[in-house]
């Protein structure tokens, strides 16, 4: 009979860590999908500042996708590259102070 609770016992011990380790899991889905927003992001203002647009404009079409994404342009031979970075708002991952970030690069010129 003592064994009934035992049951009881071990799954209010081990749910805490089965929540957590869901949260964690849900938490890195999020990240991966902002990722992917900032490598979007970048490749278009990438492609603005080859057509030669302004930093500012490039920039401000990083932010239509990613709102906290910060532009870094330079000339790399024939092309013109945009890094952007911006931090993980998400879940725990905010916490720990993640930085994402993404290049991409463009032939300058618009071609």
């Amino acid at each position: 009979m003592r064994q009934a609770g035992a049951v009881t016992a071990e799954l209010a011990a081990v749910l805490p860590a089965v929540v957590l380790l869901l949260g964690l899991c849900l938490g890195a889905v999020q990240v991966a999908g902002q990722q992917v927003r900032l490598t979007d992001a970048a490749a278009d203002s990438a492609r603005a500042l080859a057509r030669g647009e302004s930093h500012d404009e490039a920039a401000q079409i990083a932010r239509q996708l990613v709102a906290t994404a910060t532009l870094r342009a330079e000339a790399n031979g024939q092309f013109i590259c945009a890094w952007l970075s911006a931090p993980s708002g998400i879940g725990p991952f905010a916490a720990f102070g993640l930085t994402l970030e993404s290049r991409s690069c463009a032939l300058a010129g618009g071609l």
